[in-house]
């Protein structure tokens, strides 16, 4: 089953919209290079007043040829052709909402958006027309299966757009076919004489060196190519906000766990008895579907009370799941939130996963976000039947807060 999910619909900001102001400190200082350029002639002049007769004819007509070039270039920085009058930056923005989307199914994206010279950049690939931009995409579609969800998109210098995405795909050409996660920003430049696209550059989460061609993204690439297994079961809906090198943050859904007592983080006990639940011992002997992955939690850090989850399929509601048989079993709805996750496989230990926590808050830390207490181990595989290096665990600890606008 896939994991992760993207909305119908792209939720925009709730800022009101406003006419596009351009942002002088950002446009080139035509006034100031061209008094600079006319002080500094001008200082050449008296220096050359030194030099022997026969030099100065020829002094002075380099120097005029470099103050018509430099005055034609003026000219045509300041030409009202060459720069249009009004950039209507709020009609781009809202252009992009509307065609991104389209960037991996039939429709596709509207190519005359784009200059014919566009240049594409990420750290790994780089084309330099619309052909190949466009090759680009088809690749991705075929061998990937993407699934793109755009995040916002805002105007961020004169002539500049900038996106923010995530992209979750399948490399369907082997037989484990791995899931490759990709979040970050576009660039896109805005070429000032046609009002089209005529760069975009990729800059991804995960990796610190996004110039291409960048050794770390090609590794970045091969790490995500490892093979988890996890079994075709109903998950928690979640959606992947923002990978990093160690992590990744996820928003997820409510969700419904059935609950008792644990004895450790690793442990397995209390899990037949909330495994009874679903088989069938409920007051109304009802069994119920089962999912993925089983959850233990600690809520402190003295793991002083663990909790042992299985989680209920989501068209199940509290008000029409039976009660349990027994009073130490429990039924929650968990409100869901945004947590970051760290994947690792093995068959975890106590001592593994307390470590995982650790690295995990220490990471979560340096980034700047907080964290609440607790966490959660979600293992996903059966420890019987399934080898330990392909197993699938997660480390979960959810945040106090989190923002995708930077």
């Amino acid at each position: 089953m896939t994991t992760s999910y993207f909305p119908a619909a792209i939720p925009r900001p709730t800022t009101p919209r406003r006419r596009a102001t351009t942002n002088f400190c950002q446009l080139p200082a035509t006034t100031t290079t061209t008094t600079t350029s006319f002080l500094s002639q001008s200082n050449h002049i008296r220096q050359i007043k030194n030099l022997a007769p026969h030099k100065i004819t020829h002094q002075l007509k380099a120097t005029n040829l470099k103050w018509a070039v430099r005055l034609r270039s003026v000219a045509q920085e300041e030409s009202p052709t060459t720069r249009p009058k009004t950039f209507d930056a709020q009609k781009m923005v809202d252009f992009l909402y509307e065609d991104l989307p389209h960037l991996f199914d039939d429709q596709g994206i509207d190519r005359t958006a784009y200059d014919d010279r566009v240049k594409f950049r990420d750290p790994i690939t780089k084309h330099d027309s619309i052909s190949g931009y466009l090759f680009n995409i088809a690749m991705l579609r075929k061998l990937f299966t993407p699934d793109f969800q755009l995040h916002w998109v805002k105007q961020t210098g004169a002539y500049e757009i900038t996106t923010r995405w995530t992209m979750v795909m399948k490399f369907v050409l082997v037989p484990w076919k791995p899931e490759l996660v990709f979040t970050g920003t576009s660039v896109m430049g805005i070429n000032p004489e046609t009002n089209k696209f005529n760069s975009h550059v990729d800059y991804w989460d995960s990796i610190k060196n996004n110039d291409y061609f960048s050794v770390e993204g090609l590794v970045d690439v091969a790490k995500q190519l490892r093979y988890y297994k996890t079994p075709d079961l109903e998950t928690p809906k979640y959606q992947i906000l923002k990978r990093t090198a160690n992590y990744e943050v996820r928003k997820y859904d409510p969700f419904i766990v059935v609950e008792t007592n644990g004895d450790k983080l690793s442990g397995s006990s209390g899990f037949n008895s909330v495994a009874g639940y679903i088989f069938g011992k409920n007051s109304a002997a009802e069994k119920i579907k089962m999912t993925t992955p089983v959850f233990t939690q600690t809520f402190d850090p003295e793991v002083s009370k663990v909790s042992i989850q299985i989680v209920l399929p989501s068209e199940k509601d509290l008000n029409s799941l039976p009660a349990p048989n027994k009073a130490e079993i429990g039924l929650r709805k968990v409100e869901g939130g945004i947590a970051a996750v760290s994947k690792f496989s093995g068959k975890p230990s106590d001592q593994i996963a307390l470590e995982k926590e650790k690295y995990l808050r220490l990471n979560l830390v340096n980034d700047g976000l907080k964290a609440k207490e607790g966490c959660l181990l979600a293992r996903y595989n059966d420890p019987g039947r399934t080898r330990s290096f392909i197993m699938r665990n997660e480390v979960l600890i959810w945040l106090e807060e989190f923002s995708l606008e930077c």
